[in-house]
């Protein structure tokens, strides 16, 4: 029963953070989200975003620059490690958004390491990248 109540809450902790930014951008609960020594790797900013302010940055500046018009998440897998304590959970996306008067769907794959601090699990890490197309 413990596990099942983790998996719920964490996979409930990703989708209340995506909808921060997704459904309309809300800063300072999108913020709550983010550990303050996060690390995020991007596919659209060479190197990392190191710490929450750059990590919250990161989204900011696509939240500002684009419209989103749909956001799908699916297939999360959670896995929990260190004694409940660490979590990374993987997942699918499709995104509709409209940029620079171009409307784009991008799917893709999104990777995220959660730490538990207190009660509430944090975002740590994260990786996304395009689903590559088949060949």
């Amino acid at each position: 029963m413990y596990l099942s109540t983790e998996i719920q809450q964490i996979e409930t902790t990703i989708r209340k953070m995506n909808q921060c930014w997704t459904v309309s951008w809300d800063e300072p609960a999108f913020r709550q989200y983010i550990h303050p020594d996060a690390v995020a790797i991007v596919p659209t900013t060479p190197g990392r975003l190191v710490g929450q302010d750059a990590y919250v940055a990161g989204w900011r500046a696509f939240c500002e620059a684009a419209v989103i018009h749909d956001w799908q998440e699916t297939d999360h897998i959670v896995q929990i490690y260190a004694g409940g304590k660490c979590a990374v959970v993987t997942y699918l996306f499709s995104i509709t958004f409209a940029m620079g008067g171009q409307k784009l769907t991008m799917r893709g794959r999104d990777m995220l390491c959660l730490v538990k601090e207190g009660r509430n699990w944090l975002i740590a890490a994260d990786q996304f990248s395009p689903e590559p197309v088949p060949v």
